[in-house]
């Protein structure tokens, strides 16, 4: 039985020179766990938002949009709110009350469900779920992973037939996706609940599926089983959506498998076994970087006096030139490191030494605040006018900047108009203007897919050539493998395990990559799809 069905469907956001959504057709069927992805871009927002109806965006629509078998707008208000389930990609927009116990309730209450029924909902739900004991807390003393997981018990106490989620794990650390992840299959393979992903993080999501749906410029570019579109970007390695595949079914490309394309580390692994590798050459000692830029010496902070220490006597240097990645989990501290470096938090005790007048630029992890007028470009002249740059050289810097970003397309637009991954570029656009000498990130690749990643990654090594200290936020192991001069995780309050990301990414279980986890017996030190198949010399049982 079809759940959803969208037939010739297009759509256009009102002043777009192009369409977001150009003649979609698919179907998903009771039961199914359907993987969305696509470029950023690409229109998998404006999709899932059509499907819910108080969420559908205004614009011009063409083709049709059914669910449960009728028409979206011939739906009841009340099948529309309880049927279709609708997860946010930030996990703070969806939380609308002070407490845990009154979040859960506040969808059922919508609904007119008695008080009896919604607490044994509540009841139910937070045990299965494994949240039973939050219920008596202020939902913002959670982190991240948490409400996330808040907010997918709220929609599951309303009782949907089919649950619709946003990128859901764009803000989580590795543990908590994988959490959410898991919770998302188990209620699709316990509960036969209907599922519709949009993921950038396809590693685990991909072969989680039933079937994947990738749409390319406003097109459905593939419809069929995880296994089958894998293997068809596989031969086509220029495919954008190439550098998002999992990691096994990357190295099954590198190294030219033939047949049954892994997804899974388990399966990479046996796919690796029948290959020969060499043994790592020596480590080439890093280049050692010259006097600190900015150092932090005994820095403790918390937010209220009788808080508890978010950083307990941190101690960490940062230096000209180089890219550093902070990885922790969700509510470690990242984000109030990056602030403390910004200079808008204090720390309590302890210093931060940094050369007088240094110029920092902070992007936050919601970006959505950096931007205050109608279009980006008048948004981008507005900071340059406030820097002082001359009127005759504004529009000359502006077009550099969006040039290095490929946000032209998107000047003329509302901030808000565009994906959360066009804005997050046109929010670093922002932070370059002002030629920072220290480039604070929080989380810069959410929303951003393998293309505009890699763009990213050469523009910040650009940028550390020119001097330009990067320090990185991230809970994207890959790109932090792949881009960083320097790694180190934010525990219990302190930096621990700074090294390189061939030493930091080959001591770890779970913070670590796809590769390592596939390759560390057969391949040490590999901790990039790249860097396995680079040491492949041939197949197991060749002559050496």
């Amino acid at each position: 039985m079809e759940i959803l069905r969208v037939e010739n469907l297009s759509f256009a956001y009102p002043g777009a020179a192009r369409q977001a959504l150009c003649d979609v057709t698919f179907s998903v069927r009771a039961g199914e766990f359907v993987v969305l992805c696509g470029e950023t871009g690409c229109g998998k927002t404006t999709l899932l938002r059509l499907f819910k109806r108080a969420l559908a965006p205004r614009g011009t629509r063409r083709g049709t949009v059914r669910c449960f078998g009728q028409p979206s707008e011939a739906m009841s208000e009340y099948d529309a709110a309880a049927k279709i389930g609708f997860v946010l990609q930030d996990p703070e927009a969806q939380i609308v009350t002070d407490r845990v116990f009154s979040e859960l309730a506040f969808g059922a209450e919508s609904l007119g469900l008695s008080p009896e029924v919604i607490r044994r909902r509540i009841a139910e739900t937070a045990a299965w779920l494994g949240i039973q004991n939050w219920l008596q807390q202020d939902t913002h003393t959670l982190s991240g992973g948490q409400k996330q997981l808040l907010n997918l018990a709220a929609v599951l106490i309303m009782r949907p037939d089919v649950l619709l989620l946003d990128e859901p794990t764009a803000q989580l650390d590795p543990v908590a996706s994988s959490e959410f992840l898991q919770t998302l299959y188990r209620l699709n393979r316990e509960m036969g609940l209907t599922i519709l992903l949009s993921e950038h993080r396809l590693e685990e999501a991909f072969p989680l599926s039933d079937r994947v749906l990738v749409l390319s410029d406003g097109r459905l570019a593939w419809n069929d089983a995880p296994q089958k579109v894998a293997e068809a970007i596989c031969r086509s390695p220029e495919n954008a959506m190439y550098g998002a595949l999992p990691g096994a079914a990357r190295l099954f490309s590198l190294l030219a498998g033939a047949r049954d394309c892994p997804l899974t580390v388990r399966a990479g692994k046996r796919f690796l076994q029948q290959f020969r590798f060499a043994e790592p050459s020596a480590a080439v000692p890093p280049q050692p970087f010259q006097k600190p830029l900015v150092k932090l010496r005994d820095v403790w902070f918390r937010y209220a006096k009788k808080a508890p220490d978010v950083l307990r006597g941190l101690r960490f240097d940062l230096y000209r030139g180089e890219i550093c990645c902070i990885l922790g989990g969700n509510g470690a501290g990242k984000t109030t490191l990056l602030q403390l470096l910004a200079g808008t938090k204090r720390p309590w005790r302890g210093r931060i030494e940094a050369p007088k007048g240094l110029r920092a630029a902070l992007l936050p992890q919601e970006v959505r605040l950096l931007f205050t007028e109608e279009t980006v470009q008048q948004d981008l002249l507005l900071l340059l006018e406030v820097l002082g740059v001359p009127t005759a050289k504004r529009e000359e810097r502006l077009l550099e900047a969006a040039r290095a970003l490929r946000i032209e397309p998107y000047l003329h637009r509302h901030p808000y108009d565009v994906s959360g991954g066009e804005r997050q570029r046109c929010a670093l656009a922002k932070a370059l203007l002002t030629e920072p000498e220290l480039l604070l990130l929080d989380e810069p690749t959410k929303g951003l897919d393998a293309v505009c990643k890699r763009e990213l990654r050469a523009l910040l090594r650009r940028l550390a050539a020119q001097g330009v200290c990067v320090l990185l936020v991230t809970h994207d192991v890959e790109f932090a493998a792949e881009t960083a001069d320097r790694c180190a995780l934010l525990f219990d309050g302190g930096v621990i395990g700074a090294g390189t990301p061939e030493d930091f990414f080959s001591e770890n279980s779970f913070y670590t990559t796809a590769a390592v986890r596939m390759a560390h017996d057969l391949c040490p030190r590999a901790v990039t799809c790249a860097a396995v198949a680079a040491r492949c010399t041939g197949k197991a049982d060749a002559p050496c």
